[in-house]
């Protein structure tokens, strides 16, 4: 069948799954780009501020910089192969690890949970979906996960960090 495509002068898919980008992955991909960029930004001009921080601050940075930056990779890239397994696996390491992290923030309520605690649970929770959507094999779950927590635990959840005179808020805005 390859030789058929090859032959006809149609180059065969390098992606697996017969999967192909949508549009939805480059909306994304460009949306981690620019969280990412902004992020770096915030961090570089509060960079002075930085050793001031609980070291909860620093490893949530690191975590969600691995899942930034990831996100687009894994997007748009072929699927189902080793390497897109074990790109996965970091992926949805940092972002555990990121959800995790964030029950030892607890700045906005006077040392209590907050309200965004349950995007931390909600995160651990689709964090297990997409690995056992992924390990059945069932590919569009697997996506529509991913697709929801890059929505609302990166992009919408992130962009809530450069409001409200938030650390990435003050530090954009000295």
């Amino acid at each position: 069948m390859m030789e058929k495509a090859i032959s006809a002068g149609v180059q065969p898919s390098r992606k697996l799954w017969g999967y192909q980008p949508g549009a939805m992955d480059y909306v994304l991909s460009v949306g981690s780009v620019g969280m990412l960029a902004a992020m770096g930004l915030a961090i570089w001009r509060g960079r002075d501020q930085m050793a001031l921080v609980p070291i909860t601050y620093p490893i949530h940075f690191g975590t969600l910089a691995i899942a930034l930056a990831l996100t687009p990779f894994l997007l748009l890239r072929a699927k189902g192969d080793r390497l897109h397994r074990m790109t996965g696996y970091v992926w949805i390491t940092a972002m555990v690890i990121t959800a995790i992290d964030t029950f030892f923030i607890r700045d906005l309520n006077a040392g209590q949970f907050s309200l965004i605690h349950l995007l931390s649970v909600l995160t651990l929770y689709v964090s297990w979906r997409i690995v056992a959507s992924a390990r059945k094999g069932d590919h569009v779950a697997h996506r529509k996960h991913i697709h929801g927590i890059v929505i609302g635990a990166l992009l919408i959840a992130g962009t809530f960090t450069f409001m409200f005179n938030r650390l990435f808020d003050m530090w954009l805005n000295r």
